[in-house]
């Protein structure tokens, strides 16, 4: 039988960097466990932080990850015009934009079918960017 539901999680705040979520997307999607073959679309709503997958298991690659991206994307630099929200805004825009708000993953007998080390990233690019949303769509046979 075709399954398809959607909902809008609520992630707790989280100061900048990138933060391993998978545990708290799967917390609040329980009903992922009747998917036998299927996929999670993953979209945060929000224009200065992003999602990816990588690493789940030495935290030193989620803090390498900010210092390259930092690097990648440096704050006030002459001729960003976008100021006024604070200098972490435009290069959260910038850093979003080149990771990308959205994520499809697939499920296998109830569980995401990630790689062993894989897991699914929060890039928060504020300093304080609050509590983010995130629009998880699910599809699949159950």
């Amino acid at each position: 039988m075709s399954y398809w539901t959607q909902t809008t999680l609520q992630l707790q705040p989280r100061k900048r960097g990138f933060h391993l979520i998978t545990d708290e997307v799967l917390a609040q999607l329980p009903e992922i466990q009747q998917v036998r073959c299927g996929l999670l679309h993953l979209f945060i709503q929000h224009t200065s932080a992003s999602l990816t997958v990588n690493e789940n298991a030495d935290p030193a690659v989620r803090r390498d990850f900010e210092v390259f991206f930092n690097r990648l994307v440096p704050e006030n630099q002459p001729g960003y015009e976008h100021t006024y929200e604070g200098s972490d805004d435009l290069p959260a825009h910038f850093k979003t934009s080149l990771l990308g708000p959205s994520l499809t993953l697939p499920i296998t007998d109830g569980h995401l079918n990630l790689g062993t080390w894989q897991g699914v990233y929060l890039c928060e690019h504020r300093n304080q960017g609050g509590s983010r949303r995130v629009v998880a769509t699910l599809q699949g046979e159950n």
